[in-house]
């Protein structure tokens, strides 16, 4: 690695840190962090696990950790804390909002341990990269994750989506290097990685299924027909890889355990058990008599239940009801409004169609001739000869690692009708780029002559892709590329791809400007109007409420996610009060003002 390639890959972070700064300190708290920002401080400085129990713990206390220095008045005394059960939402509130606390001191505080993960990631993705293309090659894919509008937006929020990325592209690397040079060393690396991805996000857990398949694929190429019996080998080898990867399973479990045990040191038995019992009542049936036999996942929860007061084990128990909590709400949907339709059952074109809408289009086009190039070269090889699985697999490890990864994760994404946004797709995008850029350097390389003309071609799209994420700066959580527009983005999907409460800190200006006395706000996002504009300027709202105006409230304020989610045409099955649809409201997509990209401001006077 030289000297210019180290200031390159320095300018890369440093530019990547500064845009998520800029835009953090611009946006108030996303939906999500009301949740998770009070559950961070919970465990760091409580050492209590009760809150946000759905989600692993290291994203969190991270976050938790810089208000350690602040020591803020934190409601331990509410009932919300004392006798609600995971009362996240009501908790957060009170915390941020309610008990005298500088809210955006404390939100721009714990986002500082999110953005250090996002850098982290951007090393984790050149390390990787530079193994497969060399120092300079290896940059492309570090950019295009650094300066992704995407990764900018996320990467500065207290959720756990970066960080789930950031544990799943070490994992995959560190068992990519084990696989290629198995020795004891790389075998407990490989098991910290898992570990490590178990404690950022529960998705992390497919993970099992990929170390497993992938174990089982180069087991089967092991195979020699000139080795003996064919079943004994299959047994030996077969054996041997899937103890090893056994072996990097518990290793991921030992490093769990240390995490939830101290983020559970202080969290009451007995209310551990009452919360576990009561969470995991209905999953995915209620407990059977005695004497019965359980379904498999029936059975987990009753064990998990009852694990939850054991002294030695319940923080294993943390974990498991925090995975089965997973399960419970992936199988549950979510209601998202997706191309003009609202629906709660999820469709298998919703993250084919958020990924080409909130992909940078310069990147889009470079993925794709990757695509196109690397499709004609393996048809190339196959009508030259039968290429031998163990020939690629010794000369192409990592590259298989990452593509059935990317593989088995599309394919669970698709049929998976949790459709709440670009977000879920992060673990495999860098990946994506990886791959894309690795395939470019070998289509550059194969015409001498041309050489030049490909690498200019790759550099300008690259400076076009750098382009557009500054001037996207600071509204990188609702990006949309050029296709469709980061203004118009929202007639096509809400939630965390366009409207998360970001821009709830940008109203009072326009309030002010406007003289406005008293404004109606129907806000969706981790926000409080009340705290950023005085209770006397604020009523909240909503459509079954009626017209402001006849109240003689002549402003209303209106999340667009709420707005497309009400007037959105219901999918068949899907049913919604005619109250809440807003159908008072005249020509509801046309505001009159809008704040920052996601809140809709209507003059009711002059309609």
């Amino acid at each position: 690695m030289t000297f210019l390639n180290r200031v390159v890959l320095v300018f890369i972070l440093i530019l990547s840190l500064l845009l998520m700064v800029g835009s953090s300190a611009q946006e108030s708290a996303t939906m999500d962090e009301l949740a998770h920002i009070p559950a961070g401080y919970g465990y760091v400085k409580y050492l209590d696990y009760r809150l946000n129990p759905e989600h692993p713990p290291l994203v969190k206390m991270l976050a938790g950790l810089p208000l350690l220095t602040l020591n803020p008045n934190f409601p331990i005394e509410n009932e919300y804390w004392q006798s609600q059960v995971n009362g996240q939402w009501d908790i957060g509130r009170a915390f941020l909002y309610e008990s005298g606390n500088d809210a955006d001191q404390i939100i721009q505080l714990s986002r500082i341990g999110p953005m250090l993960l996002m850098l982290l990631l951007v090393l984790v993705v050149y390390l990787w990269s530079r193994e497969l293309m060399g120092d300079w090659w290896a940059l492309l894919p570090t950019l295009a994750t650094a300066l992704s509008p995407n990764f900018l937006a996320h990467g500065h929020y207290v959720t756990t989506d970066v960080g789930a990325t950031l544990g799943i592209i070490l994992s995959l690397y560190l068992f990519s290097k084990y696989l290629a040079t198995p020795t004891k060393k790389n075998l407990i690396w490989a098991g910290v990685g898992f570990g490590i991805a178990q404690l950022m996000k529960f998705s992390a857990a497919l993970l099992v299924a990929h170390f497993i398949l992938v174990g089982l694929i180069i087991a089967f190429s092991r195979i020699s027909k000139s080795g003996g019996h064919i079943g004994k080998q299959i047994f030996n080898v077969g054996t041997k890889y899937m103890g090893r990867v056994i072996v990097i399973f518990v290793i991921g479990a030992i490093l769990i355990y240390p995490f939830y045990w101290i983020a559970t040191l202080n969290y009451p038995p007995e209310k551990q058990l009452a919360d576990t019992s009561h969470i995991l009542e209905g999953f995915p049936a209620p407990p059977t008599p005695e004497g019965e036999i359980c379904s498999p996942l029936r059975c987990l929860a009753d064990i998990t239940i009852w694990s939850a007061d054991k002294p030695v084990i319940r923080p294993y128990a943390q974990y498991m009801l925090g995975l089965l909590m997973v399960m419970q709400r992936s199988a549950g949907g979510n209601t998202a409004y997706f191309f003009g339709t609202v629906d709660n059952k999820g469709s298998s074109l919703y993250f084919p169609a958020v990924y080409l809408l909130k992909e940078s289009l310069s990147l889009l086009i470079l993925i794709f001739l990757a695509l196109i190039f690397s499709i004609y070269n393996t048809f190339k090889a196959l009508i030259k000869r039968t290429p031998k699985l163990k020939e690629y697999l010794n000369t192409n490890l990592s590259e298989f690692v990452a593509i059935s990864f990317v593989a088995i994760y599309i394919a669970y994404s698709i049929q998976s009708s949790l459709n709440i946004g670009f977000r879920h797709l992060m673990p495999i995008i860098p990946l994506i780029y990886m791959l894309s850029v690795g395939a470019l350097k070998k289509y550059v390389h194969t015409d001498f002559y041309k050489k030049q003309l490909k690498i200019a071609f790759v550099i300008f799209m690259f400076v076009w892709f750098g382009a557009s994420s500054i001037a996207a700066y600071p509204h990188y959580l609702p990006y949309f590329n050029e296709l469709v527009g980061t203004d118009n983005g929202w007639q096509y999907v809400t939630d965390s791809n366009y409207d998360w409460g970001q821009d709830l800190k940008r109203l009072p200006a326009f309030v002010n400007e406007m003289n406005i006395d008293r404004i109606a706000i129907d806000y969706f996002g981790a926000g409080s109007p009340q705290y950023y504009l005085g209770e006397e300027r604020v009523v909240n709202w909503y459509s079954a409420k009626g017209n402001p105006g006849e109240s003689n409230i002549e402003w209303l304020a209106l999340s667009v996610g709420f707005l497309q989610t009400s007037i959105g045409e219901k999918a068949p099955g899907f049913w919604m009060n005619p109250e809440d649809e807003y159908e008072w409201l005249k020509r509801p997509t046309q505001p009159d003002y809008v704040i920052g990209k996601s809140i809709f401001v209507y003059n009711l006077k002059s309609r």
